[in-house]
């Protein structure tokens, strides 16, 4: 009996080639794009969890980089270009601020 592993999952583009080397036939679809924008969503929530189960440098690294392979992605199909993204970030930051302080809300209360 054949093995079969599903994953029903995006994948990069190298990743049929790679399966093919290692021996295994894949079977792949080419999702239309709105299928595609969901599907990098959902890609994003798998490689954050992955973020947050890495447990040293370079699993945190490879990490960060999925995730920004991934917004590059999303952020072409949007046709959002990075001078216009980082112009609505600094804009964002502006407004609420960034991260640098490492502020950690721990509960507000009513006054």
């Amino acid at each position: 009996m054949k093995k079969v592993i599903r994953y029903n999952k995006l994948i990069r583009d190298r990743i049929p080639e790679i399966i093919k080397e290692a021996g295994w036939s894949p079977t792949i679809r080419i999702l239309k794009k709105s299928k595609f924008l969901s599907a990098i969503k959902k890609k994003v929530l798998e490689e954050a969890g992955e973020l947050i189960q890495a447990k040293d440098k370079k699993g945190i690294v490879d990490e960060i980089i999925d995730i920004q392979e991934l917004l590059d992605v999303l952020s072409s199909e949007l046709k959002l270009g990075k001078p216009e993204l980082k112009k609505l970030q600094n804009m964002k930051r502006k407004k609420r601020g960034g991260f640098k302080k490492r502020l950690f809300l721990v509960k507000q209360k009513k006054i």
